[in-house]
């Protein structure tokens, strides 16, 4: 056995089956090299100093992850790095996630000049870990639709087909950082474009995943709280016009179709009616939609700007029900870093957008579990194994290590340092307890355009592993360490 310095969680519950076990971590996860060699991944537990913890009160679940991510890298830098997302990603729970295409240039395989500099996007986000070093968070890709994003003419499939996976096994999503998805989010997919994505995803069986919003004119919903603030509002059918408009296109052609940041009453019930008919469709919501309203403008201004805008209550409730029921199946953050200085701008001029990754499992707890529209079960589900699927792989399944590799003892031992295909296994442990202040001065994103700034939560991820191996942690040194004199 290894002699590498581990952290024994003694007592920790499965997620989905209530058993108590022991879980023996390996701390340092193989080629991780941290931005500039500087910000640390272990913020209580010293590295290479082998400790047990008593994890009683915390819980074992397969790693959150993320189908909706803007990381701004390359062209804009200022606002997130492929370095400062996949940190927030890591400190969030977070094991995958899939990058959005609208960079600068956006992810459509061509090569363009920038500056001085040729640039390819996509080669450039997709090969980030070979050309510099491990990040702490696997990462898939999402290639725009149109050339540019512009909406005008389709990014042709020979530009980004070969980035495809040449299988869905999970492994090589995971080591190959692959094009998946294809969107112009940021934008919904024009109706010009949209025939020509839906033929290129029937050919190659590429996801199609589509921004459902559309509007020129407009900051924030409409309503009261517009007409209060003196603004324009965004009315709610422009979401229901694309959303009814992609659940046509799922249904004629057969392709699934995956309908981002779903806001609205309206849009709930139109993709509750199509899948009642069985027509290919999923969709996501975020953490902002369940847990504010357009009533909160008032207060929060820009903070709580983005797109779609935040609703009314009536659509609150109806997002938190659709959640519970199924008719919306994940919950995505929609991570949209932007610099302070853009976001001190007025409502009518700031850009759209917050961020989300290191507080989307608190915000949602409270906004879900806690007033009782779901359990914690569900809650995960939710963040982990629905979006895994999405996106082609297999979440881990605790059940199935312990049956296959677990110690026999009074309670069963899982040792990530002898599972069978170890580099498989991604998890996150939380804890649903103890009360934290959500600082956004702390967080490890470059951004800070947080509307849930100083929020008293009570859930949070306190470590993530990857491939068997610790890729962060943040367990309190108010957990009790125990004398590691009984190494399993």
């Amino acid at each position: 056995m290894s002699e590498q310095s581990t952290i024994t969680l003694r007592g920790i519950r499965v997620w989905d089956t209530g058993e108590i076990i022991d879980v023996i971590i390996p701390q340092l996860r193989d080629g991780y090299a941290q931005e500039a060699q500087s910000a640390p991944i272990y913020e209580h537990v010293e590295r290479e100093q082998s400790v047990e913890i008593d994890a009683s009160g915390l819980t074992l679940a397969p790693g959150f992850e993320d189908p909706h991510v803007h990381f701004r890298d390359p062209g804009q830098r200022d606002k997130e790095t492929m370095q400062t997302g996949s940190l927030a990603a890591a400190f969030g729970g977070y094991t995958h996630v899939l990058i959005m295409p609208n960079t600068e240039p956006a992810m459509d395989g061509r090569t363009v000049q920038v500056g001085d500099q040729q640039i390819n996007a996509l080669e450039y986000v997709r090969q980030w870990e070979s050309n510099n070093y491990s990040l702490p968070v696997r990462y898939s890709v999402c290639v725009s639709a149109s050339l540019g994003r512009l909406g005008k003419s389709a990014t042709p499939a020979q530009y980004w087909q070969q980035y495809m996976p040449q299988s869905r096994d999970e492994r090589q999503l995971a080591l190959r950082h692959p094009v998946i998805a294809i969107s112009d989010d940021g934008s919904a997919i024009t109706d010009t474009v949209l025939p020509d994505t839906i033929a290129a995803a029937q050919r190659t069986g590429i996801l199609v995943v589509d921004h459902c919003e559309h509007h020129d004119t407009g900051v924030m919903n409409a309503g009261q709280t517009a007409k209060k603030l003196g603004v324009p509002g965004i009315d709610q059918r422009t979401e229901l016009k694309i959303v009814e408009r992609d659940i046509a296109a799922a249904r004629d052609s057969g392709v699934p179709v995956h309908l981002q940041h779903i806001s609205t009453a309206l849009a709930v019930e139109a993709i509750r009616q199509a899948k009642a008919q069985g027509i290919p469709i999923t969709c996501e919501t975020a953490p902002h939609y369940v847990a504010l309203c357009d009533e909160d403008v008032a207060q929060l201004g820009t903070a709580a700007k983005m797109n779609p805008p935040l609703r009314s209550a009536q659509d609150r409730t109806a997002i938190r029900a659709a959640l519970a029921d199924g008719t919306i199946d994940m919950i995505a953050t929609d991570h949209a870093p932007h610099t302070a200085q853009e976001k001190a701008q007025d409502l009518l001029h700031a850009p759209n957008g917050i961020i989300g990754l290191e507080t989307a499992f608190a915000v949602c707890y409270q906004a879900l579990v806690d007033t009782g529209w779901m359990d914690e079960q569900a809650l995960i589900h939710a963040m982990s194994v629905a979006p895994a699927q999405l996106m082609g792989h297999q979440p881990t399944d605790i059940a199935a290590l312990l049956n296959t590799s677990a110690a026999c003892a009074t309670r069963r031992i899982l040792d990530l340092r002898s599972v069978e295909h170890p580099q498989a296994v991604d998890l996150v442990v939380l804890d649903t307890r103890t009360p934290w202040t959500i600082d956004a001065r702390s967080f490890h994103s470059k951004a800070r355009n947080c509307p849930f700034d100083g929020w008293q939560v009570h859930a949070r991820a306190v470590a993530t592993i990857i491939g068997s191996q610790l890729a962060s942690s943040r367990i309190s040194p108010t957990q009790q360490l125990i004398p590691n004199s009984t190494q399993a």
